[in-house]
């Protein structure tokens, strides 16, 4: 081959020296302008296969998500019952919630289920994962038992409840006055009703029950050894070393817990629709009576606000207050 045909053969750039001029370019040296627009079309490849991918779920988004959300912000300064067009009205919907009465009474009721059932949820599905830690026989076995239930269709469940909670044949009564104890009419007294949801929710503890037996495992083991050398007993091993080490999983599961009380509906829906005397009219029940039954879209929106404020307002409390108490391995002060 001669010198003029070694000239005018063509030479192709290898990999790895294509791979370091696309290095130097992000370095912000000299590129051939072959170079600069290989690597853009390389980008521009990245990006659509990225977004191709996640085309599913933003579109979901979009579509289910924020596009109820806009409407609903939209819908909140509307006065809109569905036979009629809708009128833009103002502040006036925000302005009937100070005033109405219901408002309260469903506040109080959710805010009183909020504050009592996630601690003792909290106590019982901690206690629960401490018994399924143990290295036992079955100890898979037992485990499935106690989170099966959390997986159970919330309306199943709740027909369930009412069965034993029922005042002429119910299984609660029936223990009660094994007892000695006098019947209880549970969710059809005014006194009772709210503390029969509280005890039904304990029996959905197993998803938290398992998020906290991921935590106790993750905890390392030479901490109880330690412990253990200094003298340390069982309790107070579990109050200086598992507690602090639980406070991440204890503050997850206390942030979810409360977001998902403030939103407690459907047993209180399908036992007793709000009653008895309004005792168990919770917040999201009241809201799903004017959109669905009162057909009061624009105020059901600012229901709606109004529950997302309080629900962020709680949250953001929540992590504010985490730095005295959250305690986390790799944190340096």
């Amino acid at each position: 081959m001669t010198a003029q045909d070694d000239r005018r053969s063509p030479v192709r750039t290898p990999d790895w020296a294509a791979g370091a001029q696309l290095e130097n370019a992000g370095r912000g040296e000299h590129v051939r302008p072959a170079a600069r627009a290989r690597r853009s079309r390389l980008l521009w490849a990245e990006y659509r296969d990225a977004y191709l991918m996640a085309a599913p779920f933003i579109i979901g988004f979009v579509i289910f998500t924020a596009g109820p959300m806009i409407a609903s912000i939209i819908l909140a300064f509307m006065r809109w019952e569905l036979v009629v067009p809708p009128q833009w009205v103002g502040l006036e919907n925000f302005r009937q919630l100070l005033t109405d009465r219901y408002v309260g009474i469903a506040l109080f009721n959710t805010a009183y289920y909020t504050f009592l059932a996630v601690p003792l949820g909290l106590i019982v599905s901690l206690a629960i994962a401490l018994l399924m830690n143990w290295r036992v026989p079955l100890i898979s076995y037992h485990r499935t038992v106690f989170y099966v239930p959390s997986v159970t269709p919330v309306v199943a469940s709740t027909l369930l409840w009412s069965y034993v909670f029922n005042p002429q044949f119910g299984l609660a009564n029936a223990a009660l006055s094994l007892l000695g104890l006098p019947a209880q009419r549970w969710f059809w007294d005014p006194v009772t009703a709210k503390p029969s949801f509280i005890l039904m929710s304990l029996w959905g503890f197993g998803s938290s029950m398992v998020i906290f037996l991921a935590g106790l495992q993750g905890i390392p083991q030479h901490l109880y050894e330690a412990a253990a050398i200094d003298g340390a007993g069982r309790l107070a091993r579990f109050r200086h070393v598992t507690l602090p080490m639980l406070t991440p999983t204890i503050f997850f599961n206390l942030v979810m817990g409360i977001i998902g009380s403030f939103q407690v509906f459907t047993a209180a829906y399908i036992i007793t629709n709000g009653g008895p005397a309004d005792a168990t009219l919770f917040y999201v029940l009241y809201l799903f009576r004017n959109a669905f039954e009162f057909f009061k879209m624009g105020y059901a929106s600012a229901l709606a606000w109004l529950l997302f404020v309080i629900i962020m307002a709680f949250t953001l409390l929540q992590f504010l207050l985490s730095n005295r108490w959250v305690y986390y391995e790799g944190e340096r002060n």
